[in-house]
């Protein structure tokens, strides 16, 4: 099993929701999250006097999957989050050692 992370711009979550339920995907976790990159940022202007907003609101999808899986999330992640633009976001994968099911106790894939 995999996590498989994205870090994305919050306009894009409908699609990448919607993306992700056409590969199969039935559930996922969303956290607002705030970050930078590269860019460190962005200048914006109030009153006249410019200052730097070093964090910029994203959002993180968190989904687990079977290993044959990963690819395909990461493909329907990749093209529903790109604008082509600085900010798109990340995509992380990570092992996952075990899952348990609280309410049934199933284990492994049977929990996901």
């Amino acid at each position: 099993m995999k996590k498989v992370e994205a870090i994305i711009k919050p306009f894009k979550l409908d699609e990448v929701k919607d993306a992700l339920a056409e590969v199969g995907i039935q559930g996922m976790t969303v956290t607002e999250v705030k970050g930078f990159g590269r860019t460190g940022g962005k200048k914006e202007v109030y009153r006249g006097s410019a200052y730097v907003v070093d964090f910029v609101p994203k959002v993180k999808v968190d989904i687990v999957v079977p290993d044959s899986m990963v690819s395909d999330v990461i493909d329907a992640i990749e093209k529903s989050a790109k604008t082509g633009r600085i900010g798109d976001g990340k995509i992380f994968v990570v092992p996952v050692e075990e899952a348990v099911r609280i309410r049934t106790g199933e284990r492994g894939e049977d929990a996901i």
